[in-house]
């Protein structure tokens, strides 16, 4: 048996989010959730979870700071995820923007 001569080399493999790849294409954008005096406070935690996908505790917190702070970062994410987060968010009229991050 001939063994050859070389080198190993250790490669680790990360895979990285499309939206974080340096293309330039898709910058991050924030939604901004403005405290809402018109919902019951668990009615705006579940607009919040269905909207985002986050846990109910994650929906509980972005509710609680924007009750208590007059507003909150409910998701980043790029454009198109943001416009679709803010419209869910609005299908009961709370009140967001959305902010270049």
């Amino acid at each position: 048996m001939e063994e050859k001569e070389g080198l190993f080399v250790s490669v680790q493999t990360q895979t990285v989010p499309e939206q974080e790849v340096g293309t330039g294409l898709d910058h991050l954008w924030m939604v901004i959730l403005f405290n809402d005096d018109d919902h019951a406070f668990d009615q705006v935690v579940a607009q919040v979870q269905k909207a985002t996908g986050c846990s109910p505790g994650e929906a509980f917190q972005i509710t609680y700071t924007a009750h208590t702070n007059g507003q909150a970062v409910a998701y980043v994410g790029g454009k198109a995820q943001c416009e679709q987060v803010a419209s869910v968010l609005r299908e009961i009229d709370l009140h967001v923007e959305l902010e270049e991050a």
